[in-house]
C-alpha cells in the first residue's frame, strides 16, 4: 500500500492528553517509514472545543487519534464510521481522505485482540471483566471474538451493571453480573481484564492464585500496577496497556499514512523508553 504523498498532519486529540504516549508512538513509525514532512501532535480538546477544531482543519491532515472523552461526541462530526466502531459506539481513530471524507474507526477492539494474540491467547472457553466504563465495552467486543462461553462481569453499581448487560445484548456476550465485593473471585478466570482506573485492583493482589493464568491490564502509567506484579511474580502470564496502545497505534499508523506494515517492535520500545524516563 503506497504511502499518501506529501508533508501531512496527524494528532491526538482529549482531556487530558499531556500524559499520551500517541506522539512518541506515531513519530517512532513515521522515522521508521522514511515519512519526511510527517508530522503528529497532542491538543487539549474537550467535547464543547470539539466542532471548532473540526472546523479548523485543513488539507494536510491525513488523521486524528482521539482519546476521552471524546470517542462517542466525535461521531456526529464524521461522515461514516465502521463497523467495529459502531458496535460500541465510539471512535477512537479518524481517517481523512483525499476526496474530504472524514470516517471514523475503532483500533482499540482489534487492538486488544492482537495484543492477547501475540501473548499465545487466541481463544478462551470463559472470562472476567473488573469495571464497567467505556474500556470495558471494548474488552467486551474483543472478548466477543475470541471467548466461546460466559464472561463475568464485576461491577460496583446496578447502573453499570445495566449498561454491561445492554452491551452484552448488543454485542451478542453471554455475561453474568456478579458483585465488586467477589471480584477477588475474577482471579481464577483463564482470561481476566481489568478495566479499572489506576489503584483500583491494588487490594485484590493479595488473592491472586497460586497459579494464575492470563491478565490483561489495560493501564500502562504507572506500571506494573501493584496486581499485575503480584500476577507475574506467581507465573501468570501479563498483557500490559502498552502492549495494547502500541497495537492500536499500529493499526492506526497503517491507516493514516496508507504504509503497511507499521514498525511494531521499534514503536513498543519507544513506547517502553518513554515510560522508563518518566
Amino acid at each position: 500500500m503506497p504511502a499518501r504523498a506529501g508533508a501531512r498532519r496527524a494528532a491526538v486529540l482529549g482531556t487530558p492528553i499531556a500524559h499520551s504516549l500517541s506522539p512518541v508512538l506515531h513519530r517512532t513509525a513515521y522515522a521508521e517509514l522514511g515519512l519526511e514532512g510527517w508530522t503528529y501532535d497532542r491538543f487539549e480538546v474537550d467535547e464543547e472545543g470539539l466542532p471548532g477544531f473540526f472546523e479548523a482543519l485543513g488539507p494536510e491532515w491525513a488523521g486524528l487519534s482521539l482519546t476521552m472523552p471524546l470517542k462517542r461526541a466525535v461521531i456526529p462530526l464524521l461522515d461514516g464510521i465502521s463497523e467495529t466502531a459502531a458496535s460500541v459506539d465510539a471512535v477512537n481513530t479518524v481517517v481523512f481522505s483525499e476526496d474530504g471524507r472524514r470516517t471514523g474507526d475503532n483500533t482499540d477492539i482489534p487492538g486488544m485482540v492482537a495484543a492477547l494474540r501475540e501473548h499465545g491467547i487466541e481463544k478462551v472457553e470463559s472470562a472476567a471483566v473488573l469495571g464497567a466504563g467505556a474500556t470495558a465495552s471494548s474488552a467486551l467486543a474483543a472478548l466477543a471474538r475470541i471467548c466461546s462461553g460466559e464472561v463475568t462481569a464485576y461491577v460496583r453499581s446496578e447502573a453499570r451493571a445495566a449498561e454491561m448487560r445492554q452491551w452484552a445484548e448488543r454485542l451478542d456476550v453471554a455475561v453474568r453480573i456478579a458483585d465488586w465485593d467477589d471480584a477477588e473471585r475474577a482471579l481464577n478466570a483463564p482470561l481476566v481484564v481489568s478495566t479499572t482506573p489506576a489503584g483500583v485492583t491494588d487490594t485484590l493482589a493479595r488473592a491472586v492464585p497460586d497459579r494464575p493464568t492470563v491478565l490483561f491490564d489495560v493501564l500502562y502509567d504507572p506500571w506494573p500496577t501493584v496486581l499485575a506484579a503480584r500476577w507475574s511474580a506467581y507465573g501468570g502470564a501479563v498483557v500490559s496497556g502498552l502492549d495494547l496502545l502500541v497495537h492500536q497505534a499500529v493499526l492506526q499508523v497503517e491507516q493514516m499514512t496508507g504504509c503497511a506494515p507499521a514498525p511494531l517492535e521499534a514503536m513498543r520500545k519507544a513506547g517502553e523508553r518513554a515510560l522508563a524516563a518518566r
